[in-house]
């Protein structure tokens, strides 16, 4: 068994002090799938992968009791999480400025979705929820490897599917989103 997976069910089980050694053990992953986000984001962006990653933390905090199976199960609730996050924080700017466009934020690191755009992560999220009441799958497989960062093997076993399931799925849910963005 891992030491994520061990320090997930002792922090189910009621420790809190598993938490914490916990965050400290995922801290570096969780900042390098947080830095991939904003690896070709313009300067002087109002949010940082450090503070992603620590927005996190203290969502995670917050939760008085965590079911969190394995390590494939924490990084895909963190990948929903990370979504979240990024999509208030980019609505949150966006009303600031009231009516101001919402700071675009590159995805050449997500496999090519989107191949050298930058793009609103506002309207991915709400091409997103639409490609999730079309196809729920689909949508899941892009929040766990764009905003998770993980690979087809971990997105499928945090799905339950095969590999191949995923990258057949991947594929046209980046299609599909593609689509979707250009129309909007």
């Amino acid at each position: 068994m891992s030491e994520v997976t061990q320090l997930l069910r002792e922090w189910n089980a009621g420790e809190p002090e598993a938490r914490d050694r916990l965050m400290r053990l995922v801290y570096d992953p969780l900042r390098a799938i947080a830095e991939r986000h904003f690896g070709r984001e313009r300067e002087g962006h109002t949010l940082q992968p450090t503070a992603l990653v620590h927005e996190l933390y203290v969502r995670f905090a917050d939760q008085r009791h965590v079911e969190f199976r394995d390590r494939v199960h924490f990084f895909a609730v963190a990948a929903t999480v990370m979504r979240r996050i990024l999509v208030d924080h980019a609505r949150r700017k966006w009303s600031d400025k009231r009516g101001g466009g919402a700071a675009p934020l590159a995805i050449e690191f997500a496999v090519g979705v989107f191949e050298e755009q930058n793009f609103d992560i506002v309207a991915l999220d709400l091409a997103l929820d639409r490609l999730a009441t079309i196809f729920p799958q689909q949508a899941r497989i892009v929040e766990l490897r764009f905003y998770g960062g993980l690979t087809l093997d971990e997105t499928a076993e945090a799905l339950e599917i095969s590999p191949a399931t995923v990258s057949r799925e991947w594929t046209m849910a980046r299609a599909w989103l593609r689509g979707a963005m250009n129309a909007s």
